[in-house]
């Protein structure tokens, strides 16, 4: 997906803030690297400890499948790295796969163990709707959260046959796809979204946008005397 333009959208005042992207050999993981540089992101795809114990905020993206995506985390080394970033005070964000290895596990790949950072498990999509899920479809907030616009309809694009079950309490949005699908859910300082939002042209670069200026605003908040 090209990027359109938005001019200089770095967060107002604010030194342009260090987000560390895992780079964990799955995928096409430069896309939410480049997203995240055009909406004022200083984002390093990495996988060096250090430079992730470093940054600001941490992005775990994903494709594929759970359990190879699993694997590649822990062939990689970054798997405590990504458990211990999604827990701790740093802004946080798992995108697709990225989302669903946050929980305990998946019925992907019964064998493979999820960081288990947020309680539940992911499902495969009802058997009366095509999969994969693969199209755009409209986000339903179930409540307020700094990543998402407050006012008008918004349009995320998902690709996934499988999605998350777990407590309501952690589910900020919802889709409709013959059942009500989890989309967007946030534990703390963790934010994570079934969507693609590096795919999701406006709707998608304003929740990357605003994720940014969290994590600006939060280092910031973290220097002061």
């Amino acid at each position: 997906m090209s990027l359109p333009s938005d001019g200089d959208v770095r967060p107002d005042g604010a030194d342009r803030p260090l987000i560390a992207v895992l780079d964990y050999g799955i995928g096409n993981l430069r896309s939410a690297e480049k997203a995240l540089l055009h909406v004022g992101a200083d984002a390093r795809l990495t996988s060096d400890p250090g430079l992730v114990a470093d940054a600001d905020g941490v992005v775990l993206p994903g494709v594929g499948s759970f359990g190879a995506c699993m694997s590649a985390l822990h062939a990689a080394g970054l798997a405590d790295v990504a458990h211990d970033a999604a827990v701790g005070p740093r802004p946080f964000l798992g995108v697709c796969v990225g989302m669903q290895m946050l929980f305990d596990g998946s019925d992907e790949s019964p064998g493979a163990t999820g960081l288990g950072v947020i309680e539940g498990r992911v499902r495969l999509l009802p058997d009366h709707v095509k999969r994969p899920q693969m199209q755009w479809n409209r986000l339903d907030v179930r409540r307020p959260t700094p990543l998402l616009a407050r006012d008008g309809e918004q349009w995320m694009y998902f690709v996934h046959s499988y999605a998350a079950e777990c407590d309501d309490a952690v589910v900020t949005a919802t889709c409709r796809y013959g059942t009500d699908v989890v989309a967007m859910v946030e534990q703390g300082s963790c934010w994570a979204t079934q969507f693609h939002p590096e795919k999701s042209s406006s709707a998608g670069l304003g929740l990357m946008r605003s994720f940014v200026r969290l994590v600006a605003d939060q280092s910031q908040e973290a220097t002061r005397p």
